[in-house]
């Protein structure tokens, strides 16, 4: 059992809820302007996926606690590191999400019209 206990609190970079929280950061504004441009879906509807679906796919806790982790244990470096690379790709996938989605049914929108 300690075995496993030390498993779970190994200091290594957290990739795994870095790319969840990608992830969820790209599929939370790609749904959001894409229901908003193409699927014209009810905003309970929109609300319920985002906050639902997507609000538990990502996990903030797990962020907080990674970071709590690295501090204690002394990786300054990476505990910086996952908070300025978290923000600023986050952003910036949340930014794909919506310029895919524009891009996407902008062009589905202008095929309809011919």
């Amino acid at each position: 059992m300690a075995s496993c206990i030390s498993l779970l609190t190994v200091t290594a970079f957290p990739y795994g809820t870095l790319s969840v929280n990608l992830i969820g950061s790209f599929l939370l504004s790609f749904i959001a302007y894409g229901s908003s441009l193409k699927w014209n879906l009810p905003k309970k509807c929109i609300l319920a996926i985002n906050t639902g679906f997507i609000g538990s796919f990502t996990t903030f806790s797990t962020f907080s606690v990674d970071i709590l982790n690295l501090v204690n244990n002394g990786e300054y470096t990476f505990a910086i590191s996952y908070v300025l690379i978290s923000i600023i790709a986050g952003l910036t996938f949340s930014w794909l999400g919506i310029y895919l989605a524009t891009k996407l049914y902008s062009k589905v929108e202008m095929k309809a019209e011919q």
